[in-house]
């Protein structure tokens, strides 16, 4: 059983002199833009509005940090929780994208205590290209994965199953490293903290 104890807003940073302290263990977020990343954010924390949620797509510039109290098998761990801005988003211009590519580049290869990033897709719209460059880029540099699809209560029950099956194919993954996860069904959330407690280690 994981429980959160507390929450909180760390700082905003867009290159490494601004990143906060290296003592607690990271893990990023990355996805497309508007596909429910600060929603997710929100529902693992449980608060409503620890991330701002924008109607806006590619609002995000900066890199958001946010640290996580949990109780993990009657013990207290301090997750810290890196907020990556979104890609893909179709009006963004070249330098725009260039700015963010070099952003995270620089974030995920140097950044010391990083120990995990979660790749966000939409269980109903599936992988993009760009999801699967992203996928690509950080195996390529040997980082630890995990994809979770969300939206996934926008899929009727009987279906979801079949659904990350056919997703974890299209990614060339197991199932079983593609997590199902809802935030307006809060479902997901469980699963995901201890998937990210193994995994972090």
């Amino acid at each position: 059983m994981i429980r959160v104890l507390d929450a909180r807003f760390v700082t905003t940073a867009v290159e490494p002199a601004g990143y906060p302290d290296g003592k607690n263990p990271e893990v990023a977020f990355a996805g497309r833009s508007n596909v429910g990343k600060s929603s997710m954010i929100n529902a693992l924390a449980g608060r409503k509005k620890l991330v701002r949620v924008s109607n806006t797509p590619g609002r995000t510039r900066t890199l958001n940090f946010f640290d996580v109290d949990l109780e993990v098998k009657g013990g207290r761990r301090t997750f810290r929780l890196c907020d990556l801005p979104g890609y893909g988003f179709a009006r963004a211009s070249k330098a725009d994208r260039r700015d963010w590519q070099e952003m995270i580049a620089g974030y995920v290869e140097k950044r010391f205590p990083l120990r995990l990033v979660v790749s966000i897709i939409d269980a109903e719209v599936g992988p993009s290209e760009d999801d699967a460059q992203l996928l690509g880029y950080l195996t390529g540099h040997g980082k630890k994965v995990l994809v979770v699809a969300t939206k996934i209560d926008r899929i009727p029950k009987a279906k979801r199953k079949p659904r990350l099956h056919e997703l974890a194919r299209m990614l060339q993954l197991p199932t079983k490293h593609v997590l199902p996860f809802s935030a307006v069904e809060k479902l997901g959330v469980d699963d995901t903290w201890r998937t990210l407690a193994d995994l972090m280690g």
